[in-house]
């Protein structure tokens, strides 16, 4: 199944740890009856979390696929990559072709379905041959396994190279990145050693290519534009952050709507358009993140809000 125009994804990450099997199954039903279509996972979520694997949130997005028995309409993304070689371990289980194959028959046998419409290099791997990747994951493309191919978290001359190797071959045509509305100083490190936030440099290169669509994680900064108990992240402790909470809120107003629907518009009504993936623990977080996809910014509000901090 295509992806849809200007769309959300639904981030299952925590599915199967911190958020419960009822939980994560009424997250997922209401996201699907708002029309939501595609759910983003990964072979390692959340393994970091006390008790937990890396199994848990790709099994329970397989019960609850044949539960409901709707594969059919759904766009499923899952990545590889990052896992833990061995359960405790730090070393993880690289892109080498046979740890890309191992993954890929894990995902599917854990999610219960014969093919990943979108599978992702998760993050670098530079002790394998970038020619490598590039071959086994084209590969499974061409056995029918993957649809399409993504990378995450990697930087852009590694994307652009690795895309130069495939030719005519299948490539990777989804990048997955950290981004928001309130941009970070990149002289303070995000919350997590693992992530890379989208940056000028990507932007330019996305509009150049044309086939090229950016999915940004951490759209809503895991509640810290409106939960004061969670806060912002160092990082965004800059000059800049003031003025652009105050243009958010501002057109927020005028709107009628939630300061997390008006980032998320923000997002999806970019040049690029992006694709946020928001994560939900509670039914009405979706309810909320899916209205989005009903606001339109005027082209006075988005030069706005683009120009606020600058």
């Amino acid at each position: 199944m295509a992806i849809p125009q200007r769309t959300l994804a639904l981030g299952a990450l925590p599915f199967g740890t911190s958020v419960d099997e009822a939980t994560s199954f009424a997250v997922l039903d209401r996201f699907t009856e708002l029309g939501g279509t595609v759910i983003d996972t990964a072979n390692n979520y959340a393994y970091w979390v006390e008790g937990g694997t890396g199994d848990e949130s790709e099994e329970t997005l397989g019960r609850w696929l044949a539960a409901r028995g709707n594969r059919d309409g759904l766009v499923l993304s899952t990545k590889c990559g990052a896992r833990p070689a061995i359960p405790g371990s730090a070393e993880v289980e690289g892109l080498s072709e046979k740890a890309i194959r191992s993954a890929l028959d894990d995902s599917l046998r854990r999610l219960g379905v014969d093919r990943i419409d979108v599978f992702w290099a998760h993050v670098e791997d530079r002790a394998v041959p970038l020619a490598e990747t590039v071959t086994a994951l084209a590969d499974l493309v061409d056995e029918g396994k993957a649809g399409e191919l993504g990378v995450s978290n990697h930087a852009v001359w590694r994307v652009e190279r690795a895309r130069a190797l495939a030719g005519d071959r299948p490539r990777y045509t989804h990048l997955q990145y950290r981004h928001s509305y309130l941009q970070p100083r990149f002289d303070k490190a995000l919350p997590s050693t693992a992530h890379v936030h989208v940056t000028r440099e990507l932007l330019d290169y996305t509009r150049s290519e044309g086939d090229l669509t950016i999915w940004a994680y951490s759209a809503l900064l895991s509640g810290g534009y409106t939960r004061p108990e969670v806060g912002l992240p160092e990082a965004y402790d800059h000059p800049g952050t003031a003025p652009r909470l105050a243009a958010l809120r501002e057109v927020a107003g005028e709107l009628g709507a939630t300061v997390n629907q008006v980032v998320l518009a923000w997002l999806l009504d970019g040049e690029p358009s992006v694709l946020p993936v928001v994560g939900a623990s509670r039914v009405e977080q979706v309810e909320e993140a899916m209205g989005a996809l009903a606001l339109t910014l005027d082209p006075d509000q988005r030069r706005r809000l683009d120009e606020a901090g600058a």
